[in-house]
């Protein structure tokens, strides 16, 4: 029996895969970049940003029902198969880089227990035993959810409410202790010598990436219980979220100055903690990163083969990862998705990628397909001339711009060359199958320019 998610399961879903690592880093992460009032300004402009793409895909949610897809069966049917496909490309490749992210940050985090001076196992999450911890974990979860979403709802539920145990606990005792003369020394960031709008632009890629994942309700909307659900478990978990993350965030600067907050290893709100708290705030927090990143990566996971299911099954990918096993779970897809997974492991070990980077390359290539759900709510309600949807689908390419100008010119060449796997496997698929995902002149010139541009890109970058 294919059991439904209700409202609770849907909520938990949504707000795990957005509450990750992320936010145990973020005292330091925009101590480094930003002044409170930026980050006041900065927060404030994500939350509007976020509430207006929710919005858009829960008003797509309910103007094509018949679009079961999510964020790339609305790119396909608004600007065609090359640009469908290329969305749900970029999707899934931003959630391959989010799982091997968190699968690093978890032992990063475990380094805390058991690495000493002079005996360094877990280290930064990239040594080979971390790599081969990792793996364990990855198959683990693998399996579990062969047995079907349901199984590793329950457990996702149950983690949600772990991970909040922590977050609650650090923000309740830095209310307590709070300095606002201490938060206020250096309140516009003099001492940065960056301008304000600068400030404020530099934190727009970490606001995005701990807001990764918001679309998680629409994604699974098939498997809810109610429709309805899908609405209110979207902005539920937004709301809180950006409750956590604004308080988490601002508070830290009233218990330690900028400067020190900059300088503080990640996860830093570890390092708040024992001040807080004394020595054990360390492992406290520490424990709470790993309880928090295993939520967020089962997750993330189901979200991530659920993907090429939903494109095999909108004819993007192809169609041998429509099919299910008997839990009906996307047997095919999860096993892509993980193997996908396990070698970009392999590359982190090799190129001893850290998870801050990891970070802004699975921020970026989340921007495009946020921009095409704007873009085609923009586009479909032009027909209908409804001035609500058309300020909705507005605001969230607004957003979606102002992200891709803040990214900067770099992170732009380097989704380039990321989307170049996309189009050896788009060739793969019509060599296999002519009469799938059918490319008209003009999509066929677009992928000769786009390859142009992916080798200078990687060019440029080399150089």
């Amino acid at each position: 029996m294919n059991k439904k998610l209700n409202l609770i399961a849907l909520t938990s879903l949504v707000l795990s895969s957005m509450l990750g690592a992320g936010v145990f880093s973020l005292p330091q992460n925009m101590a480094i970049i930003a002044s409170p009032f930026a980050l006041i300004i900065g927060w404030s402009i994500t939350g509007v940003g976020i509430i207006f793409l929710a919005t858009s895909l829960l008003l797509l949610n309910k103007l094509k029902p018949n679009l079961k897809g999510g964020i790339f069966s609305y790119a396909k049917d608004g600007f065609g198969n090359l640009i469908g496909f290329y969305s749900a490309w970029g999707y899934w490749l931003c959630a391959i880089i989010a799982n091997v992210s968190y699968l690093v940050i978890v032992f990063s985090a475990m380094s805390f227990f058991v690495d000493k001076p002079n005996n360094i196992i877990f280290s930064n999450g990239n040594t080979w035993q971390s790599i081969l911890g990792a793996s364990i974990l990855l198959w683990l979860i693998h399996f579990l959810l062969l047995n079907g979403t349901q199984t590793a709802s329950f457990i996702n539920i149950i983690t949600t409410l772990c991970k909040l145990i922590p977050l609650s606990v650090f923000i309740f005792l830095s209310f307590i202790i709070f300095n606002f003369h201490k938060f206020k020394i250096d309140l516009m960031g003099f001492y940065l010598n960056i301008p304000i709008w600068k400030q404020i632009k530099d934190t727009m890629l970490i606001t995005l990436w701990v807001f990764i994942g918001v679309e998680g309700a629409v994604i699974l909307s098939s498997k809810a219980k109610n429709k309805n659900d899908v609405g209110k478990a979207t902005l539920l978990a937004v709301i809180i979220a950006l409750f956590i993350y604004s308080l988490v965030t601002l508070l830290s600067f009233g218990i330690m100055d900028r400067i020190d907050l900059a300088s503080m290893r990640n996860p830093s709100m570890a390092g708040i903690m024992t001040i807080l708290i004394g020595k054990f705030g360390n492992l406290f927090t520490a424990m709470g990163l790993i309880i928090s990143v295993c939520g967020a990566y089962l997750s993330w996971t189901i979200m991530a083969a659920e993907v090429p299911w939903i494109a095999a099954k909108n004819d993007i990918f192809p169609s041998i990862f429509s099919k299910q096993n008997n839990n009906n779970a996307p047997s095919y897809a999860l096993w892509f998705t993980n193997i996908s997974v396990q070698i970009c492991l392999i590359l982190i070990w090799i190129t001893k990628i850290d998870y801050n980077k990891l970070l802004t390359i699975a921020s970026e290539m989340i921007l495009i397909p946020y921009f095409l759900v704007g873009a085609y709510l923009l586009k479909i309600s032009f027909n209908k001339k409804n001035k609500f949807n058309l300020f909705i689908g507005f605001g969230s390419c607004i957003y979606s711009i102002w992200l891709l100008y803040a990214a900067g010119f770099l992170n732009l060449l380097l989704s380039l060359v990321l989307y170049t796997p996309g189009l050896i496997f788009l060739i793969l698929i019509k060599i296999n199958n002519k009469n799938i995902l059918f490319l008209n002149k003009i999509e066929k010139f677009f992928c000769f320019i786009l390859l142009i541009l992916s080798f200078y890109s990687l060019y440029f970058l080399i150089r």
